[in-house]
């Protein structure tokens, strides 16, 4: 059986901590293998012109020479997703050609979206890949909307109907006023795009509406008769934020 290619991938930022969040990444998806980091274009250069890189994440401000400009300077350059604290270049990024445009901070879920317009494209033989996980759309708009994945079709579900969210090892569950959804989904991606001023983790598998909560006591919340724990990790700041209430 044919060992399936990997697809190598150079990571380029200037800034310690953005690498290490995208080796991270990185080395959570199969189909990728961490070629090699560096901390500014130039250096990124040399590299691409002595190895063979699929897939380039690249930050656009550095100094000495912009990501930007050193795409321009390459012939053949391989695929790439812009990695970047600032709008104002996404424009750009887009004009190049790039597979993708990533604002920092990068979410996990996010990163994972933009792999898998890679992995898609990949020919004549694509990478071999789990299934490629479904983003959490993020809220839209004043009335703000959550979208899902459930049971191969997208679930719309206004923030304001959302009672607590549970995790069950790989899925969420969503619990509303009128309907249980259950996605393929982290709770921890989930947490990323609920707006803190109305969602609160209380624990590592329950993330609950403030607004919903009835009553709640040292170890656990109440809502909608239902009774969920606090959590020691969370215990200190949940008390802070619902003592903090009117």
């Amino acid at each position: 059986m044919a060992i399936e290619k990997k697809i190598t991938c150079l990571l380029v930022d200037d800034e310690p901590p953005a690498l290490d969040i995208l080796k991270k990444y990185v080395a959570a998806v199969a189909s990728l293998e961490l070629a090699a980091t560096c901390n500014n274009a130039v250096e990124a250069l040399n590299i691409l012109q002595t190895r063979s890189i699929d897939l380039l994440f690249l930050d656009i401000q550095m100094p000495q020479l912009l990501g930007t400009d050193l795409i321009r300077t390459l012939k053949k350059p391989p695929r790439v997703i812009f990695t970047t604290a600032h709008r104002k270049f996404a424009i750009e990024g887009y004009e190049l050609d790039a597979v993708d445009y990533l604002l920092k901070p990068i979410s996990f879920e996010r990163f994972l979206k933009a792999v898998n317009k890679v992995l898609d494209n990949s020919s004549p033989n694509p990478v071999s890949t789990p299934t490629p996980i479904q983003p959490i759309e993020p809220p839209r708009g004043p009335d703000t909307f959550l979208q899902l994945r459930s049971e191969r079709k997208m679930v719309q579900i206004a923030l304001d109907d959302i009672l607590y969210v549970e995790s069950i090892r790989d899925y969420i569950k969503v619990v509303t006023r009128s309907k249980t959804i259950i996605s393929k989904q982290s709770i921890s991606s989930l947490e990323e795009w609920l707006p803190r001023e109305a969602f609160i983790r209380i624990h590592r598998s329950y993330i609950v509406s403030l607004s919903k909560i009835e009553s709640y006591t040292h170890e656990l919340v109440e809502i909608a008769r239902q009774q969920l724990p606090i959590s020691r990790m969370y215990r200190l700041d949940v008390e802070k934020i619902l003592q903090r209430r009117p």
